[in-house]
């Protein structure tokens, strides 16, 4: 038993050195003399798959004298003198081949064009504008096939769906450096869309058809298809979306249409060409209307989550949110959310009524409960908001709002409780790239309130704010985070106005390296009193370690004041990890306050986006 066992080891490890051996023998490095630049590299494209197992030496070399030919040929040269070497033996996956190319081939004569509908189409009209071949030019059989694959592509995005090629050849007279090309597309008719039929939808069909991109007997176009899924999406309605055109009378094509079956006796192909045509003519399908099928499964009615963060100035914070994306056939939606901290407890919620454009122009109705204690501020506050708003096709939201608050308060030495009646009116934008992390985006927002005693309200003022921030990167390891913000308020009942609409700095959405809300001016015994205007900036650059991990470092500076401009600002500065989870992207930072006497450092923990 010990002689067999000592057998089959023997013949293990001979296996694995041999598989090793051979493993290394397929590998065939190729390099080139005698010519550079792009047709050199497709010689060693062309050469990187050839397999070097269990062939001759004969074998090999000719398949290498091959491959090289035809590599060539792809850029015009059909006419080389080849030679091959090898410094360390034929299988030793090294070969070194001079090449004389010869004379280049060029084009001599060149028959491009559309016939048919689409000769007027003017994105046919720019693509082959665009096409990169002319009389005189190096012969390149990429962009001769390129312009194949162009010209098809676009004759299905744009609905010639008879669409088939009179002639695509190419003639080569390797004795005459010259070559004469062939590309005339039939387009045949531009098909347009037709009825449009929905299933399973729970929300009204007036509502889907408002959202349409296109109606009946506009020119078809697949772009427009998916967008109207796009939208479709966005209204998180549905958690299943298909939008498919049907060719044809009521089977679909693409899917195999049993007319086609029986008149070929194959398989359907993705775009039939001139043979559709022959097939339709044959079957009296002449109609060049392409019905659409909207097939939707409705979304979840109760959607459920859970944020959790941590930071030295406020402790463990948990939020709770709970979404109802459609109560009804209007899809009306509902949301409300918890959070929960040390010195801040709030309850919010939203209701929303889509209008006839969901998702642009929608009423919601808004309400919230706060309580506050914080440093020198305790605060139990209730709201209700009522807004119209539009989104604009510059990707810019507007609205237009009433809020009522009840505010009873206590802020340092100064105890109120105050109704508050006042309008307001916002713009907002936000876009960007890869939404869980972003690497390019912006976010703008600028909000303008009133408040006048005139209309019940118990306070005088008009305050506005605003809040930018950009993310941009370098190249893929580098990312740059920056933030502005600010608000200024202008009033003569100042005692009036409540914490909730006074400005503080410092935290970590603000100054970090300072506790949270812990900067603004202060009464004769040193307590907070909130400040009137506010200004606070961030610089932070992200670089990354090792695959989802990223370092930062960054510095925050601003404060809350009462005059016009601050007389000191208060800067922090700091470094942190950045994990991008399953989950969204975790966040741990650690900040120093430049002024702090304590020397005390602040430590800031989050999951999710910058925004």
């Amino acid at each position: 038993m010990r002689t067999l066992r000592h057998s089959a080891v023997q013949r293990f490890l001979c296996g694995v050195a041999l598989s090793v051996v051979t493993s290394s023998a397929m590998a065939l490095e190729a390099s080139v003399e005698g010519l550079d630049g792009p047709a050199a590299t497709n010689v060693v494209n062309f050469l990187e798959p050839l397999d070097t197992r269990n062939i001759s030496e004969a074998r090999l070399d000719s398949d290498i004298r091959e491959r090289t030919q035809r590599a060539l040929r792809a850029f015009g040269y059909y006419s080389p003198q080849i030679e091959t070497s090898y410094p360390d033996g034929m299988f030793a996956g090294d070969v070194v081949i001079a090449i004389d190319p010869g004379p280049r081939t060029h084009i001599t004569q060149l028959d491009l064009g559309v016939d048919g509908a689409a000769g007027d189409d003017p994105a046919f009209q720019k693509a082959l504008a665009s096409i990169p071949l002319e009389e005189g030019d190096p012969l390149r059989h990429d962009r001769y096939d390129s312009a194949k694959t162009r010209l098809s592509t676009l004759a299905l995005e744009r609905g010639y769906f008879d669409a088939g090629f009179a002639q695509q050849r190419m003639e080569v007279r390797p004795w005459e450096a010259s070559a004469r090309l062939f590309l005339r597309m039939r387009s045949g008719p531009r098909y347009r869309f037709g009825d449009i039929r929905f299933a399973g939808s729970q929300i009204e069909e007036a509502r889907l058809r408002r959202m349409l991109p296109f109606t009946k007997g506009d020119p078809y176009l697949a772009g427009q298809l998916a967008e109207y899924n796009q939208r479709l999406g966005q209204t998180n309605w549905f958690r299943g979306i298909a939008v498919r055109p049907r060719i044809g009378d009521e089977r679909n094509v693409t899917r195999g249409g049993q007319w086609w079956q029986e008149a070929t006796g194959r398989t359907p192909p993705l775009s039939s060409g001139a043979g559709l045509a022959a097939v339709r003519r044959l079957h009296g399908l002449q109609s060049t209307d392409v019905p659409v099928d909207v097939d939707l499964v409705p979304a979840d009615r109760h959607k459920f989550e859970t944020g959790i963060g941590y930071a030295t100035d406020v402790g463990p914070r948990v939020q709770f949110s709970w979404e109802m994306p459609w109560l009804n056939d209007r899809g009306h939606s509902l949301s409300n959310s918890l959070y929960l901290s040390g010195p801040e407890q709030r309850f919010d919620g939203e209701y929303v009524m889509p209008l006839a454009n969901p998702l642009r122009d929608s009423y919601r109705l808004s309400y919230g409960l706060r309580s506050l204690d914080n440093e020198d501020t305790k605060s139990l506050e209730s709201s209700v908001e009522l807004a119209r708003r539009w989104e604009f096709d510059n990707d810019w939201v507007q609205e237009l709002y009433f809020r009522t608050t009840y505010e009873d308060f206590t802020q340092a030495d100064q105890d109120e409780q105050v109704l508050l009646l006042y309008p307001g009116i916002s713009w907002t934008r936000t876009r960007t790239r890869q939404p869980n992390f972003p690497k390019w985006g912006d976010r703008q927002r600028l909000a303008l309130e009133v408040s006048d005693p005139a209309w019940g309200s118990d306070a005088r003022f008009l305050r506005a704010r605003f809040d930018s921030q950009w993310i941009r990167t370098l190249g893929p390891d580098n990312r740059f985070v920056g933030r502005i913000g600010g608000g200024a308020t202008a009033t003569d009942t100042f005692d009036k106005i409540p914490p909730s609409l006074r400005f503080f700095a410092g935290g970590d959405q603000s100054v970090r390296g300072y506790s949270y809300e812990s900067l603004s001016p202060e009464n004769d015994d040193g307590e907070l009193l909130g400040g009137q205007h506010m200004l606070t900036a961030s610089a932070e650059y992200q670089r990354r370690v090792t695959g989802n991990w990223w370092g930062a470092t960054f510095v925050d500076t601003g404060n809350a004041f009462n005059a016009w401009w601050p007389e000191e600002l208060k800067t922090g500065a700091g470094v942190g990890i950045r994990w991008i989870s399953p989950v969204g992207p975790v966040r741990f930072d650690i900040a120093h306050p430049f002024d702090n006497e304590e020397d005390a450092w602040r430590l800031h923990f989050a999951i999710g986006p910058e925004f």
